[in-house]
């Protein structure tokens, strides 16, 4: 591994980044104002937007960053430039750390936009810390990032990138607890949500909005983190030398 490698892939990625100004607008501004709607739908009904406030300023960013990496990824491999860059003398891990670090830079910044504008602008409350919803919803954008890079690789074209959000994340959302508690689901459905990283990333960010602190909390973040960091492995292995 070449830390050398890492970082120049990262500032190349973070110049692409920051010259794509509709994509940081959609990256920044689409989640925070999603959350303004709910508050406004919900304005005759204030207990409903106090408990599932909380859990959707983590929930947005998760879906957004899964979408804006998988795309952004996809164009990487079908445009030659992950091919270009396999030809230098950098590690596979090297090449996917730097993109995952520059990910990590727009999902840290987007959670705490959306963490921002939802405590500060549209009075989310919580029982527990707001800095821990926000540090959550940051992770929740990392674990959205790790599964846009390694899904990418099985999308031929960005209209089926952005069919993995239906087909793959979609799923996970109806079954971690938001829609409805997963002790209500069937035993089946049950069994299937509690292999499923979101559920877990669902469960942090209920547990801190509860004011609920303690061994399950963390066991919950760190199969969120173990998560992120599988998916990182798995896109690894993806990686080609040669574009098929």
């Amino acid at each position: 591994m070449s830390v050398t490698g890492t970082l120049a892939t990262t500032e190349r990625v973070l110049r692409q980044l920051r010259r794509d100004r509709r994509t940081l607008a959609l990256v920044f501004l689409v989640a925070p104002l999603l959350l303004a709607l709910l508050k406004a739908m919900f304005d005759g009904e204030p207990a409903v937007f106090d408990r599932i406030g909380a859990p959707l300023i983590g929930t947005f960013p998760l879906i957004m960053m899964f979408v804006i990496t998988s795309i952004a990824m996809l164009r990487e491999r079908t445009s030659g430039t992950l091919e270009r860059l396999m030809s230098l003398p950098l590690a596979k891990l090297d090449l996917l750390l730097g993109y995952a670090l520059a990910f990590a830079v727009l999902a840290a910044l987007q959670g705490s936009i959306t963490g921002a504008v939802g405590f500060g602008l549209l009075g989310v409350s919580a029982a527990g810390a707001a800095w821990a919803v926000i540090l959550l919803a940051i992770a929740n954008a990392l674990l959205g990032m790790a599964l846009g890079l390694f899904l990418s690789a099985f999308a031929s074209s960005e209209f089926q990138a952005v069919q993995f959000l239906p087909a793959f994340l979609l799923p996970q959302i109806l079954l971690s607890g938001l829609v409805v508690p997963r002790g209500r689901l069937p035993h089946w459905l049950g069994l299937v949500a509690d292999v499923l990283p979101v559920s877990y990333a669902y469960d942090a960010l209920a547990r801190v909005t509860a004011g609920a602190d303690g061994t399950r909390l963390w066991a919950d973040a760190a199969v969120v983190v173990g998560a992120i960091v599988l998916a990182l492995v798995l896109g690894a292995t993806t990686l080609r030398r040669r574009t098929p």
